[in-house]
Order: C-alpha cells, then structure tokens, then sequence
C-alpha cells in the first residue's frame, strides 16, 4: 500500500472512531475494553496520544523501567483528557502524518483499526475494517515481531484471508476474513485449531 493511501485510510478512521467516541454513553465508556486492564475511555485517550514525540516517550519509557506495554496503558490512564474532547484532538490529527516517536508510519493505521476493535467489540458494535488496510497491518504485524510476535504464536500455521488477497505463514491453513486474521496476529482472538482438509474445505476460521 502506498503512502498516499495509508494515510487516507488513518485518517477516515480518525475521523469516525471520533464520531463513535462522541455517541458512548459513561457508562459505554466505563466498559473494559479488549486491552486486558484498559477501559473503553482509556482506548480513546491512548487514540489521540499517536503524535508524542521523543520528549514524551523517552522519560515515560526510563519511569516505567522501559516496559512498553506498561507505559502505554499508564500514559492513557493518567491522561485526564474528557472523551468529547479526545474525539476533537482525534480531528485535528486529520491531515498530519506524524506518527508515534520511534515507529513507521503503519503504526497509527494498526492503532486505529486495533483499538476501534477493542472499544467496539465489547460494546457490541460491529466495526468492519477496509480490507486492503487490514491487509497492510496485519503483514506489518507479522513482519515486524515487536510487540506482537505473531509469527513465532502462530508458527505452524499459514493464514488465507478469504475476503482479500493475503497468506502468510506455512503448515496447516487457516482461512479467515482479514479482520479476524488481524485479531489474532495482535493477540486479541486465538486461531482456531485447524482441521485437517477432507479436500472439500481448506482448513478453519480463525477467531
């Protein structure tokens, strides 16, 4: 996916993740997300965190003894910010292509389509995901093996999207839309057990 492209998908999700954040109730919003220990509002706070930089992560990182998933989630749980206006600073990042210090630029293209995920799923609000977007982050992802080391949980396994032209992996298939591919790849969903092909069906859903 090229750049162009990238960005405009970051930023229509920015753009109605902020929409959704607005319409949740406090209650919706006190909801514990798919982030074990991270509140729906704590998702939409970490949303808007995707433009630190260097002064910010770098002192985080030495306080919290350098453990990344810790400092984020603290970074979120000690932003005061109010939802409504997490959804305008959500806004005002339409348009930048800043992305987190230390990160490329699929960075807030995973965040978005993962967290929208995390704060819609336990609601039980149906996300879909633009499949080609969901396609670069899962490659990323598998790619990339920090923070998620999806290849060495999945090894074994060769992922086929069903809705998307996207494999990754060897061994026995598992065949799934990308969504739930990229759900697994990020730890959120397990991959199903695969069954072995009886020539008629490739392998299993995923998640």
């Amino acid at each position: 996916m090229d750049s162009d492209t990238l960005w405009k998908h970051i930023d229509e999700q920015r753009i109605d993740l902020a929409a959704l954040i607005e319409s949740l109730s406090e209650e919706q919003l006190a909801t514990p997300s798919l982030c074990a220990g991270w509140t729906v509002r704590d998702v939409a706070v970490h949303l808007t965190q995707s433009h630190a930089g260097a002064r910010q992560v770098i002192p985080a990182a030495v306080r919290y003894g350098f453990r990344f998933n810790t400092m984020i989630r603290e970074m979120a749980v000690r932003d005061q910010t109010p939802p409504r206006e997490a959804a305008d600073k959500l806004r005002a990042m339409v348009g930048s292509r800043r992305h987190p210090f230390a990160t490329n630029e699929r960075a807030p293209l995973i965040d978005s389509l993962l967290h929208g995920q995390d704060i819609a799923v336990p609601l039980g609000i149906d996300r879909p995901m633009p499949v080609d977007a969901a396609a670069a982050a899962a490659q990323e992802i598998w790619d990339v093996a920090f923070p998620f080391f999806a290849r060495r949980r999945n090894r074994g396994l060769r992922f086929e999207a069903t809705d998307v032209d996207f494999a990754a992996g060897s061994g026995q298939v598992v065949e799934a839309p990308i969504r739930d591919i990229l759900m697994c790849f990020s730890g959120r969903v397990p991959a199903s057990a695969p069954q072995p092909s009886d020539g008629s069906d490739s392998g299993s859903r995923a998640g």
